[in-house]
């Protein structure tokens, strides 16, 4: 299977539902996202990295991951996002020591804050891309490389989400509808959670 290298786009943030964030992932060749829900921990750890000019008082879990990996000369060559099951992602951490490579098991959330920190390229596979990966609509296409496209203050707010207990109610047809409008509003979050309706109601 081939495999697809992805950017990070920006982190949403969900007033209305507590701890709740979404981090966008962009294919770096093609319009499509990939939004994965995380916790506030490691929302702030990668927006933390992300933003190179906020240096927390004391190391955060992952600076400290990356302060000894760098201490026994590890290094994490890439990451992968290699599996999705019931709308949860499975990744692995591709680390190299002493020229003898490791592959080792890893939180989505966790492989991406310290992709950040090691500069690691993020890949998926295309199968994977094709099942979760949502179109991208955006007015303002802006590089993940940009000053202004990611950071603590820039999290985005989102409108009121459909509740769960309502998607029973809602057809396929409806459901397309609104996850086109949530893309449109760039509302990540719920993107993914109306996706992964989808998904289940199509396997």
């Amino acid at each position: 299977m081939s495999l697809v290298r992805l950017n990070i786009k920006g982190i949403s943030y969900s007033q209305t539902q507590s701890g709740a964030y979404a981090l966008v992932l962009s294919e770096e060749e093609g319009n499509r996202t990939l939004p994965i829900v995380i916790g506030a921990f490691e929302a702030q750890s990668i927006a933390i990295a992300l933003e190179k000019e906020i240096k927390p008082p004391r190391p955060l879990t992952h600076d400290l991951f990356k302060t000894f990996a760098d201490r026994f000369q590890i290094k994490i060559k890439q990451v992968i996002i290699h599996k999705l099951v019931d709308g949860v992602f499975y990744s692995s951490l591709i680390c190299e020591r002493d020229k003898i490579e490791e592959i080792i098991d890893t939180r989505t959330s966790d492989a991406i804050a310290l992709a950040t920190r090691f500069s690691a390229p993020i890949y998926t596979y295309e199968n994977i891309l094709d099942k979760a990966g949502i179109y991208l609509k955006m007015k303002d296409e802006l590089s993940p490389t940009e000053e202004d496209d990611l950071g603590i203050e820039k999290l985005i707010e989102e409108p009121e989400p459909i509740k769960e207990s309502a998607y029973s109610k809602v057809s396929l047809k409806q459901l397309n509808e609104k996850l086109e409008k949530a893309v449109q509003d760039e509302d990540y979050e719920l993107a993914a959670k109306i996706r992964d309706e989808i998904n289940k109601r199509t396997q």
